[in-house]
Parts: structure tokens; C-alpha cells; sequence
């Protein structure tokens, strides 16, 4: 009876250790579970504040370009105005394409009732195309950040602008000038636009020679 006993003892202790051990492993086992929730935890508080980011990051860059685009289309648009003198607009419509903003730019115009929209090439031919460019290059050069320094270089500007309207382009160049305080240096053989530069040179060639002379305005 006694030895029955000793050997129920001993099982028991067994049993005792394998359960005391079995415990430490599940022990164990929780905190790994807590550790790894409060990982997970800390995972999908990282995930939502990028999410957060990026979607303030979009909406920042939405507005960005929001701006950029009423800017430009009130420059381009005043240009245009100015040159051919009547309510001519222009837009920029952006849509997604290929999951990147892509701009299309028109020219609105309204002939009594009719509201008339189109690519600028397609209006009024070269003249309006010339125009358009102008204007979208001094945009750019004044919206851009950091600001880009130095002159505007122009070669043949307005060449298609027909000479009922070359008066207005040269007076919007040199309004241009003084309004944002930019050099502009110009290549041109049109004596209208010559005329409105502060320094004016005529270049000609002889045989291979080109001979520069500085031309005297009156």
C-alpha cells in the first residue's frame, strides 16, 4: 500500500511539473500574443497616419496646382486679351491619365450666342498658337519655385501674328518687361518689336561673315 502510494506521489509530481511547465510555456506563449497585438497596434497607427499624410499630401498638391492653373490661365488669358482685343479665354483642363494629371489646354471664344472651344492650334491659326506659347513661357518662368532668374530669350516670337495685331504684341512684351522686371532679350525680324528694345542690333551676313551693327531707334 505504501509503495502504491510513493508511486502516486511521484506521478503527481510528474504531472505537477509537466503542468507547472506547460503553464510558463503558455505564459510565455500570451506575452508573445500581447507583444505582437500591441506590434499590430502600432503597425495600423503607422499605416493610418501615412494614409492621413498621403492624403494630405494629394490635397496640398491638388491646391498647388489649382493655384498654378488659375494663374496661368489669367496671364495666358490677359495676354491673349490684350493682343487681339476681344474676350478670348484660355483654359486648362486636368484630368488623370495613366494615374498621372494630364493638361489640355483650349481657347474659349464667343461669337454673339455661340460659345466656340478649341485647341489653339486650331484657332486663328499660328497667330493665336504664337501668343499662347509667349504667355505660358513668362508664366512659367514667374510661377516657378524656387524663382528662375535671369532674361527671357526669345526667338521669333508672334512670327504667325498677323501685323493688325504685331503693335499690341510688341507693346505687351515691353509692359511684360517693366511689369515684372525682366530682361528681355529678343531675336526678330520684325521692325515692330526691333523698335520697343532699349538696345537694338541689326545682323547681317557677308558671305560667311556676320557683321553686327547697332541700330539707332528715332
Amino acid at each position: 500500500m505504501i509503495n502504491k502510494i510513493d508511486e502516486l506521489d511521484k506521478y503527481l509530481s510528474k504531472v505537477n511539473s509537466y503542468i507547472s511547465k506547460e503553464q510558463g510555456k503558455r505564459e510565455k506563449i500570451l506575452e508573445q500574443i500581447d507583444n505582437y497585438n500591441k506590434l499590430i497596434e502600432s503597425i495600423e497607427s503607422k499605416i493610418q497616419l501615412m494614409e492621413k499624410v498621403s492624403v494630405l499630401l494629394q490635397r496640398t498638391s491638388e491646391f498647388a496646382r489649382n493655384q498654378a492653373k488659375v494663374q496661368i490661365e489669367s496671364l495666358v488669358t490677359n495676354c491673349l486679351q490684350f493682343i487681339f482685343e476681344n474676350d478670348i479665354e484660355f483654359k486648362i483642363e486636368i484630368e488623370e491619365l495613366y494615374g498621372k494629371p494630364n493638361a489640355e489646354f483650349y481657347v474659349i471664344s464667343k461669337d454673339k450666342d455661340t460659345t466656340i472651344k478649341t485647341k489653339p492650334e486650331q484657332s486663328r491659326g499660328g497667330g493665336v498658337v504664337d501668343t499662347v506659347s509667349l504667355a505660358l513661357r513668362i508664366a512659367f518662368l514667374q510661377i516657378h519655385k524656387p524663382k528662375i532668374e535671369g532674361p527671357l530669350i526669345l526667338d521669333e516670337p508672334a512670327k504667325h501674328v498677323s501685323e493688325d495685331y504685331i503693335f499690341n504684341v510688341a507693346d505687351f512684351l515691353k509692359k511684360t518687361s517693366e511689369m515684372f522686371e525682366r530682361q528681355i532679350i529678343m531675336i526678330t525680324h520684325n521692325n515692330h518689336l526691333s523698335a520697343i528694345g532699349t538696345n537694338s542690333y541689326r545682323v547681317t551676313l557677308n558671305g560667311t561673315i556676320s557683321n553686327v551693327e547697332k541700330i539707332t531707334l528715332n
